[in-house]
């Protein structure tokens, strides 16, 4: 008789850029299970890719702009109560540095647009998770690590 395999439990590792201008945050809306829902420019960390790589990486994918990342706000660890998956989440500060004219948003992403923070917290019931304004607040807030905080040994 074999030993029973033990299940390997892995959280689902993301990253999310808060990019501030002109008093405004960039976040993208995103069509998910057909509901509209508000984000900061947000995705999944890929093999061999570092934290910082991702965020820049998913920033132009969703938004179209290429930003410089300024600082790491914090990582958050969330679980979804509709499907028990873990998130964690690892957020940076940014500042947009150019717009990408023509650029391609990634699949579901219905468009990039610039909120105030009272605009997007008053938009609390269409966040796709509560992730969005924690970080949000914890950037507003003044929350901010050096970006070597965050290593890749890779």
């Amino acid at each position: 008789m074999s030993a029973a395999r033990p299940s390997v439990w892995q959280p689902d590792v993301t990253v999310a850029t808060v990019v501030a201008r002109d008093g405004r945050l960039l976040c993208v809306e995103e069509r998910i299970g057909g509901r509209l829902v508000l984000n900061q420019p947000a995705g999944h960390l890929e093999p061999d890719e570092s934290l910082q790589a991702a965020a820049l990486r998913e920033t132009l994918e969703e938004t179209g702009w290429q930003v410089c990342l300024t600082a790491w706000i914090g990582a958050y660890q969330w679980k979804a109560p509709e499907t028990g998956r873990h998130y964690l989440r690892f957020a940076f500060a940014a500042v947009p540095l150019r717009e990408v004219p023509g650029a391609t948003l990634d699949a579901g992403i219905e468009r990039a647009l610039w909120l105030t923070p009272q605009e997007l917290q008053a938009q609390a019931a269409r966040h796709r998770s509560p992730l969005v304004w924690r970080v949000a607040a914890d950037f507003l807030g003044g929350c901010r690590h050096p970006l070597d905080a965050v290593q890749s040994l890779a």
